[in-house]
């Protein structure tokens, strides 16, 4: 198939609009008609990872972390970046990247993470506002249904865990139409009312065009009225971290040896042991640092995530306990996690993962 049928899926899943601003998601190298016949899947790409996917015939990359994050001026091969896309187009291999827009969905990077640990219950655990909006619209009564069909059809009135969120009200609309419409009800130069349905749904602001291209297909009049609003509410499946609880409450000690054997760890690093048993976890893939007064607030008991400072620890003052597990060991199962979600749609799609361990931190025990 084609590289656009796969990252249409993927982009479905994980938005490129919820990428945080300083990420560069999406492909990097190679176009979107460009044939594939089989992937390669990886936490990040080197030089090394290129290499293995021309031994294994791989035409396409997908990585998590992105190879280039700001632009590139020169392609001289002077760094590892450099060389690593300089040989990739030379091998006509395709690079994608899946990166803080898999972390910002509720089933991307942290629900693998709580997959591990078994939390139940999970919740976004800071969602993110300004990404939603609120579409009014006004229909002819006979219409009203059919519209909304349509609206829900092309990602309208999804709210949690409930789809096909509307509220309709009855009215009286009016206006008259000149001598150059073409109206559906009424008559040339006279004032018409009409009975009319207001319909309301919420959407995610990034399917904005797309909503209105179905609302003004679906929609009898030569010109559709409809208003759009910003909305403040927080989007409650879109957002950074999740928390949730653990099967059984556990000890200080005895978390960190669960946590150690099921997200396979060499080392932790951690706080002091807060009084109390341990149910209410916190996760954030990667670095995580800037969530812990979220996770705190939220009543995490621990806070699992990676790349905290030497004085970011003292910001637990002993409120919960901060384990970092380090940004690799934290996200690696992101790998399984891409795969299974490109399977699921394309079941028999060669979808490899990489055996090569990108981590560049090393641990002397």
């Amino acid at each position: 198939m084609k590289i656009k049928e796969l990252t249409r899926h993927l982009e479905h899943i994980a938005p490129l609009a919820y990428q945080e601003s300083y990420d560069n998601c999406g492909l990097l190298v190679g176009c979107g008609d460009q044939e594939i016949t089989q992937a390669l899947v990886t936490l990040d790409c080197t030089e090394a990872i290129v290499l293995e996917a021309i031994q294994l015939g791989c035409n396409l990359i997908i990585a998590h972390h992105p190879i280039i994050f700001a632009g590139l001026k020169k392609l001289n091969g002077n760094n590892y970046i450099e060389r690593t896309v300089i040989l990739a187009i030379q091998n006509n291999i395709a690079i994608y990247a899946i990166h803080t827009n898999l972390d910002n969905v509720k089933a991307g990077v942290n629900n693998a993470i709580a997959k591990k640990l078994g939390l139940n219950q999970t919740q976004i655990l800071a969602p993110k506002t300004g990404a939603l909006a609120k579409l009014v619209t006004f229909v002819p009564e006979a219409y009203a249904e059919s519209v909304k069909e349509a609206l829900f059809a092309a990602g309208a009135g999804q709210i949690g865990n409930y789809s096909k969120c509307a509220f309709s009200s009855q009215g009286e609309g009016s206006f008259e139409a000149n001598s150059l419409a073409k109206p559906f009800v009424g008559e040339l130069n006279q004032l018409h009312t009409e009975l009319e349905t207001r319909v309301e749904v919420v959407f995610p602001q990034y399917i904005q065009a797309r909503l209105l291209a179905a609302l003004n297909l679906a929609h009898p009049y030569e010109v559709v009225a409809y208003d759009i609003f910003p909305a403040l509410n927080q989007h409650q499946e879109v957002g950074s971290g999740l928390i949730g609880n653990l099967p059984e409450s556990l000890s200080g000690h005895d978390f960190l040896a669960y946590l150690k054997e099921k997200m396979e760890l060499k080392v932790i690093r951690h706080t002091n042991f807060t009084p109390g048993k341990i149910s209410r976890v916190a996760v954030c893939g990667g670095a995580g640092s800037f969530l812990l007064k979220q996770a705190i607030a939220c009543g995490a008991d621990a806070y699992v995530s990676a790349d905290f400072k030497y004085h970011e620890f003292f910001d637990a003052e002993n409120k919960t306990i901060i384990a970092d597990i380090g940004h690799y060991e934290s996200e690696k199962f992101t790998k399984s996690l891409i795969c299974e979600l490109i399977l699921e749609k394309f079941p028999t799609f060669a979808v490899l993962l990489s055996k090569i361990n990108t981590n560049p931190i090393n641990y002397y025990l």
